[in-house]
């Protein structure tokens, strides 16, 4: 038979020692560069101004993870993540013909976070990866468009809930009138932006404290409740000094958006990062080596 001649061969032995051997970083660089035509897809979409670049922070924290851990990746891949990684690209490289571009893209980068999740030691938790992963699209415009109104919709109606007792509010699609004045919630009340920060601090903080998976899972209805609940308090500031005829100056309006989203972000990492009663002291980082598991 070929395979035996061929485990005789010197040569042959020497170059496959050699490819079994490779730098993990070398064969992860291999699998993203099959898979240049979405990169090349969300460059140009996040250059051409049709979206916000916010994805560029979950990119940076998915290259901070790997040279972090770049000394202590495993030296062979689990297989499942590595099978699971393989189908995703070939995925993404058949619905570049066939899918929208956003779709195409999502597989390309769940099968590069797969990828990565095959070659990270067993420490680093990997739904936070795939998390960050998906962030790192630029998604905004989309879920703006699709998601936006309905958003819009459930803030204005709980809005118009927690004013009825002081104010006569009457809501009509993604509108109020209250005490006889229309306030319109526009697209930024939408809480898009919020959302997308809120996951984002929830997956570092899930790295940071290396929270296991089924963990993670369980406090993600708590992101987008903090996420809900503090847009709808927003906008109920907001539109509580518009119906009393004092509507807020522009700086104050972004003021109280960015206090709130300080509030949400930070009651998220709160949530997500919460140690039980057998809390660990000393704890490493999302950056640093050792194993552990949180409450």
């Amino acid at each position: 038979m070929a395979l035996p001649r061929l485990l005789n061969n010197a040569r042959f032995v020497r170059y496959g020692v050699r490819v079994d051997t490779a730098p993990e970083w070398i064969w992860l660089a291999l699998f993203a560069t099959a898979l240049w035509p979405a990169w090349w897809w969300m460059a140009r979409r996040m250059l051409d101004g049709s979206d916000d670049p916010l994805g560029l922070l979950a990119l940076a924290v998915l290259c901070g993870l790997v040279w972090q851990q770049r000394r202590v990746l495993r030296p062979a891949p689990k297989l499942a993540w590595l099978a699971i990684a393989l189908g995703l690209a070939l995925c993404a490289t058949v619905g570049v013909a066939l899918l929208p571009p956003l779709a195409s893209a999502l597989l390309a980068v769940l099968a590069v976070a797969a990828a990565l999740a095959a070659w990270l030691p067993a420490s680093v938790p990997t739904l936070p990866v795939l998390g960050l992963a998906v962030l790192a699209l630029p998604l905004l415009a989309s879920l703006q468009f699709y998601a936006g109104y309905p958003l819009r919709v459930i803030t204005a109606e709980a809005s118009a809930w927690l004013l009825s007792g002081g104010y006569e509010v009457v809501r009509s699609g993604a509108s109020l009138r209250v005490d006889g004045q229309l306030i319109i919630v526009d697209a930024p009340c939408s809480g898009v932006q919020m959302a997308w920060l809120g996951y984002f601090t929830a997956c570092v903080v899930a790295l940071h404290v290396r929270r296991s998976n089924a963990r993670f899972l369980a406090r993600l209805p708590f992101v987008g409740a903090l996420v809900l609940a503090g847009n709808v308090a927003r906008n109920t500031v907001l539109v509580a000094f518009a119906g009393a005829g004092h509507a807020l100056p522009q700086w104050a309006h972004e003021a109280v958006g960015l206090l709130t989203l300080a509030a949400v972000c930070g009651s998220i990492a709160w949530v997500m990062g919460l140690v039980g009663r057998m809390g660990l002291a000393g704890r490493p980082g999302m950056f640093k080596g050792g194993r552990h598991e949180l409450a």
